[in-house]
């Protein structure tokens, strides 16, 4: 399914496209991770937001 920028409300905030570079980029930002680290805790846990962050938390102890 294709990212309709158009739509950006509900289910848009609570995942992470890591095809879409700007979705990477301030993914990284909130979560200060590098892209890659973004892109290989996706791979871990799947492309929910909340699911990434705790994940990227338990990381970087």
């Amino acid at each position: 399914m294709s990212d309709d920028k158009s739509k950006t409300g509900g289910q848009d905030r609570k995942r992470i496209n890591v095809s879409e570079d700007y979705e990477l980029r301030d993914w990284a930002a909130k979560f200060g991770v590098t892209t890659q680290q973004l892109r290989d805790a996706v791979a871990q846990v799947g492309d929910r937001a909340a699911e990434v962050e705790q994940y990227l938390k338990s990381a970087k102890r």
